[in-house]
């Protein structure tokens, strides 16, 4: 039987399909229609959908919205800790984290989920992973090995963090990165798959 896989607050259906294309029953959910295939995403509140599927999920993969919690806002936490935004995003965070799911992976950039709730398990680079760009991404782990670089590159651009203002620009921001996404599915994937080998 396949194993479901949920990719969280995704709408660009980059992760969940690199683990559809590797054989795995995967979904995206978001509040956003999906740029993907619709056949495979949830349109709704995550929060709704991790428990209580006809068939429950092997692994979560997360990736709750940073504007409340990146350190590069930080100028605007105190009116985000005093309205009481950036204790809604956490407990979002920590919902996730506590999900009923055997295997869970957390990505955001450097965010007060470090002093908040805990350090991250590893930082990775889209350099590491074929694109030439920094950009810190956070991972927070349960059940799953850190991730392993699969094609260093040379170049250190910023992208990311120069792209222009415009209305688009935290969708942008928070795509994932394509080798990124097919590292996630192969390493993680077949984690899982050895592991249920070994318990079997």
């Amino acid at each position: 039987m396949m194993k479901r896989v949920l990719i969280a607050c995704e709408y660009s259906a980059t992760v969940r399909d690199a683990f559809r294309a590797r054989g795995f029953d995967a979904w995206s959910c978001d509040l956003l229609p999906t740029e993907g295939d619709p056949r495979w995403h949830i349109h709704g509140d995550v929060l709704s959908f991790l428990t209580g599927m006809a068939r429950p999920w092997d692994l979560l993969i997360a990736h709750p919205p940073c504007t409340d919690l990146a350190v590069s806002g930080a100028r605007h936490f105190p009116a985000k800790i005093a309205d009481g935004r950036q204790q809604r995003a956490l407990e979002f965070v920590q919902r996730l984290l506590d999900a009923p799911v055997p295997h869970i992976a957390l990505e955001n950039p450097i965010s007060v989920i470090s002093s908040k709730i805990r350090k991250p398990d590893q930082i990775i680079q889209p350099w590491q992973f074929g694109h030439g760009e920094t950009k810190s991404t956070c991972l927070w782990l349960k059940n799953l090995p850190k991730m392993v670089p699969t094609d260093v590159v040379e170049g250190r651009s910023d992208r990311i963090h120069k792209m222009p203002p415009g209305p688009n620009r935290w969708k942008e921001r928070s795509r994932t990165y394509q080798g990124i996404a097919d590292a996630m599915a192969g390493q993680w994937g077949d984690y899982i798959l050895k592991t249920e080998r070994l318990a079997a």
